[in-house]
């Protein structure tokens, strides 16, 4: 009988064993993928790499508890999930003049930018967290219900509907 491990539980294992170089190997792996998505939670580069970090750090502190189910970057969305809610609840306590100044980098197409970000704005909380992680991160539904702790056909629904809204506020037919 032959068992086929996947790699993340693999590299878990020797992270266990505290091989260094499969906590880096498991960094560069997802780090590029979770910083997307914490920019998109987060709209402040500098920001979005903490909360990044901290998605690590937290990972790496209960990892030797962690089970593996699945995908382990089911587990890291969760946890930058929490990570961002947590900088925007911290947030809401800052004064304005403590809020970040926009990042002097360059964004191609920061109009369709702006205009994505106000579409996804007008969404309920359930349904911008489906929307990104469907549209823009481009996980699979059965991924998206594991991280969001919900049904597959709850996921199809909100994906749906707010595909509809979407297509509404942007005036488009195809999203």
């Amino acid at each position: 009988m032959i068992i086929d491990l996947d790699e993340d539980f693999l590299l878990v294992q020797k992270m266990r064993m505290g091989d260094e170089e499969a906590f880096e190997r498991f960094v560069r792996k997802y780090y590029a993928e979770i910083l997307k998505y914490c920019r998109i939670h987060i709209r402040d580069y500098g920001y979005a790499e903490d909360m990044t970090q901290e998605t690590f750090t937290r990972f790496f502190r209960t990892f030797r508890q962690y089970k593996h189910y699945g995908k382990a970057v089911n587990y890291l969305y969760v946890i930058a999930a929490n990570a961002c809610k947590d900088y925007h609840r911290k947030r809401k306590e800052l004064l304005l003049e403590d809020l970040p100044k926009i990042p002097d980098e360059k964004i191609d197409g920061i109009e369709n930018t702006i205009m994505i970000t106000e579409a996804l704005d007008t969404l309920s909380e359930e349904l911008r967290e489906t929307a990104v992680l469907f549209f823009i991160q481009e996980r699979r539904q059965k991924d998206i219900a594991a991280i969001l702790g919900i049904g597959v056909s709850l996921v199809k629904y909100r994906i749906q509907r707010a595909r509809e809204l979407l297509s509404e506020y942007l005036g488009k037919e195809n999203i």
